[in-house]
């Protein structure tokens, strides 16, 4: 309660930080720009990665979305999940690990299966 009202209020990102969705099942394809456009269907993109391969850069697969606002974020969660595209089913949920730092915490967390104690 009430904390993500204040945060959302000012209509900015200034104090608040990036709100992101992770995005996984991507074709090695799709390019970022091609992501953020995907994902403006659901709000404000303020950002599109796509995470590569140090040296070759080739796609991992995965990238994150950051919107201005949490309600944005969760849009892009309850209505992009699922979709379609460049030919797979991307699936998009709440970015946990603090941005783009990497390691063997990722693969642990996407294991699960996503939802469980979200709420």
């Amino acid at each position: 309660g009430g904390g993500e009202l204040a945060a959302t209020r000012g209509g900015g990102t200034q104090g608040a930080g990036t709100h992101m969705v992770y995005v996984g099942n991507l074709a090695y394809e799709v390019a970022w720009w091609e992501l953020k456009d995907h994902f403006k269907a659901a709000g404000h993109v303020l950002h599109a990665d796509i995470m590569s391969e140090a040296g070759t850069g080739r796609s991992k697969g995965y990238g994150l979305v950051s919107f201005g606002t949490g309600q944005e974020a969760a849009n892009a969660i309850s209505t992009l999940h699922d979709t379609d595209l460049k030919g797979r089913k991307i699936f998009v949920r709440e970015e946990r690990g603090g941005g783009a730092a990497t390691g063997g915490g990722e693969l642990a967390a996407t294991r699960g299966g996503g939802t469980q104690g979200a709420g």
